[in-house]
């Protein structure tokens, strides 16, 4: 079973700097894609990056040269830098595990930017 978990969100002030960990257990992490999603508040879901299981990443244009996708398939563990924060960033969350028809979400971490 794939459940995963993510950490590392909080309060940061604009300019400011965070990194999310999504750690998942189960044997397909290595082979999986990959993708961090983020919902603000009365707002639909959207896409933020992603990373395939050969290593090829995919970002939003709001967020290109701010975040990092990477994963570390020993640790099966996804992360987000997220560097130059702005108050629009301000949202849930959420990683993704996905492979062909198989998706896996993890509950979501609040990121707040604010002064």
């Amino acid at each position: 079973q794939v459940q995963p978990v993510e950490s590392g969100g909080g309060l940061v002030q604009p300019g400011g700097s965070l990194r999310l960990s999504c750690a998942a257990s189960g044997s397909i992490f290595s082979i999986s894609n990959l993708g961090w999603y983020r919902q603000a508040p009365g707002k639909e879901r959207e896409f933020v990056a992603s990373i395939t299981s050969g290593g090829t990443t995919t970002y939003v244009d709001s967020v290109k040269g701010r975040f990092t996708i990477s994963r570390d398939n020993a640790k099966k563990t996804l992360y987000l830098q997220m560097t130059r924060l702005k108050p629009e960033d301000t949202a849930v969350y959420y990683c993704k595990i996905y492979r062909y028809a198989l998706e896996y979400w993890g509950q979501g971490t609040q990121v707040t930017v604010s002064s």
